[in-house]
């Protein structure tokens, strides 16, 4: 858990806002007026993926970024279950209590679950969906496609179950989060101590590491099966909502095809932008251009 007052060099410039109704402090960042954009992050990130996104949206909007228990600047309680259930029952009580409606989600890896989860249980606080890097799980993605475990991150953490060396390494993410991110797909040249510190001080040993080994296995092992199921009769909600995916092609966590489909399998007609030589992590690396794209969707579905 990262000092509520922390910058990382004026990286952060954001005030710190907390929420305790969920059993933990959940951090949380609240700029800007205006209709409210919610961006949930995924593994093994904090808010600080949106760093460069917060302002240019919260000129025009009210721009929340929740840290997931277990990252950033929350809690990591180690008395609780870290499913794709608990994080929304956690995002549900943070939207709740602070009473929003006409979201816009924006949302990419874990967050896309997660936030799809709230959609289909709350269609009437929704307004729009953004999909970035992930996927709602409700496209029934066809076998052409391949298995959702046969990425390079994803073959990976199935090699490394039986002989512990998946959890020695997501339990020491304080040491191994750059190499975990270099997995998913990223950029190491773009780093600076600066950036090493930021995705390193939440794990400070192994108990705080909790959550990034949780969310990996979650999905290897099929785990959040039921829950997606038990919101399937949300679908429909979901699927009358205005809709974009901004997928970075050179993605190596979720297979960019796979993800295309997902998002066609619910919205056919629903705006994707491919972006080339962008990675999972695409708000690293191309923030500009999808603060651009998310700009014109919202002007285009007011």
């Amino acid at each position: 858990m990262i000092a509520a007052n922390e910058t990382f060099d004026g990286t952060w410039p954001f005030a710190p806002h907390f929420f305790d109704g969920a059993g933990f402090p959940q951090h949380y960042v609240d700029e800007g007026d205006g209709e409210p954009i919610v961006c949930l992050h995924g593994e093994p990130t904090w808010g600080y993926l949106y760093r460069h996104m917060i302002g240019p949206l919260s000129e025009h909007n009210r721009v929340i970024v929740p840290d997931h228990m277990g990252f950033g600047k929350s809690g990591t309680p180690q008395d609780r279950e870290y499913t794709l259930q608990t994080h929304n029952e956690n995002l549900t009580a943070l939207i709740e209590h602070l009473d929003l409606g006409d979201i816009t989600f924006v949302i990419q890896d874990w967050g896309g679950p997660i936030g799809t989860a709230f959609t289909v249980r709350n269609p009437d606080r929704v307004k729009r969906m953004v999909y970035m890097n992930t996927v709602s799980g409700y496209g029934r993605v066809r076998g052409e496609y391949p298995s959702p475990n046969e990425t390079r991150w994803f073959e990976w953490i199935g090699a490394g179950l039986e002989n512990g060396r998946t959890e020695q390494v997501l339990r020491n993410l304080g040491s191994t989060v750059l190499s975990v991110m270099k997995i998913i797909g990223f950029d190491a040249g773009k780093v600076d101590d600066t950036w090493i510190r930021a995705y390193s001080e939440p794990f400070p040993d192994w108990d705080s590491a909790i959550g990034g080994y949780e969310f990996p296995i979650d999905a290897y092992l099929g785990r959040i099966v039921d829950y997606v199921i038990a919101g399937a009769e949300g679908v429909g909600a979901l699927a009358a909502k205005p809709a974009l995916l901004l997928e970075g092609m050179a993605d190596m966590a979720i297979n960019p095809q796979r993800a295309i489909a997902d998002f066609r399998g619910v919205w056919p007609d629903g705006p994707v932008v491919e972006l080339e030589g962008v990675g999972h992590f695409c708000q690293e690396d191309a923030p500009e251009i999808l603060v651009s794209n998310i700009r014109q969707f919202l002007q285009a579905n007011p």
